[in-house]
């Protein structure tokens, strides 16, 4: 049936870290860790579930240290375990790694511009052009979907994956990713139908 829901998402991304201040480029898995700021972020969201009473049936998460600290930290409100997707993680970003925007920009100002203008091109040999990414994404979140039917789900995962599977179940173009900006900390649902998908909300920050 057109109306016929497969599963509900609600996606989590990872709290804060020192890296996201800087806005830093980094598809590194094993740092940096959360911050302060991070921890209380996720707390929040902790009680954002909590006070909405958000229904969970499993719990994913994406493999770096950020993911699996706030994971763990909501996992607890629902007294259950999770598992790590080892594929979900960020765009492979090549020689951008571990450098600021400000510094691609400043360095990479032509391959900056061309990331949404031709996303099937990759910058560099070990990196991961947009639309691989946002294929890659769509795939797993498809077969996370077709191995939860009737389950209401929640992924912790990084903001541009998040924004990655917004525009692949809205079957957006590449160019309309940025126009979902994803907070640390926060939380974004979509709703997966026979044929289409619904973006509840995306990008809420609890006060």
């Amino acid at each position: 049936m057109y109306f016929n829901r497969k599963c509900k998402i609600t996606f989590i991304a990872h709290g804060a870290t020192i890296y996201t201040d800087e806005m830093r480029y980094s598809d590194n898995e094993t740092y940096p860790p959360l911050n302060e700021t991070g921890e209380e972020e996720i707390e929040k969201i902790c009680d954002f579930l909590r006070k909405r009473a958000v229904k969970n049936d499993v719990i994913y998460a994406s493999p770096s240290v950020r993911t699996v600290q706030s994971a763990k930290i909501i996992a607890k409100i629902y007294k259950q375990d999770f598992e790590i997707i080892n594929d979900l993680h960020p765009r492979q970003c090549g020689g951008w790694n571990n450098l600021t925007f400000k510094q691609v920009e400043k360095k990479y100002s032509t391959d900056l511009e061309k990331v949404f203008t031709e996303p099937e091109k990759r910058f560099f040999p070990d990196s991961e052009s947009m639309n691989e990414f946002i294929e890659r994404t769509g795939n797993i979140i498809k077969k996370v979907v077709s191995d939860n039917l009737g389950s209401r789900i929640i992924i912790v995962t990084h903001p541009e994956v998040i924004q990655a599977a917004i525009v692949s179940a809205l079957e957006l173009p590449a160019d309309k990713i940025s126009r979902f900006f994803i907070n640390t900390g926060s939380a974004t649902q979509i709703s997966y139908y026979e044929r289409w998908a619904s973006l509840k909300y995306s990008g809420y920050v609890p006060l």
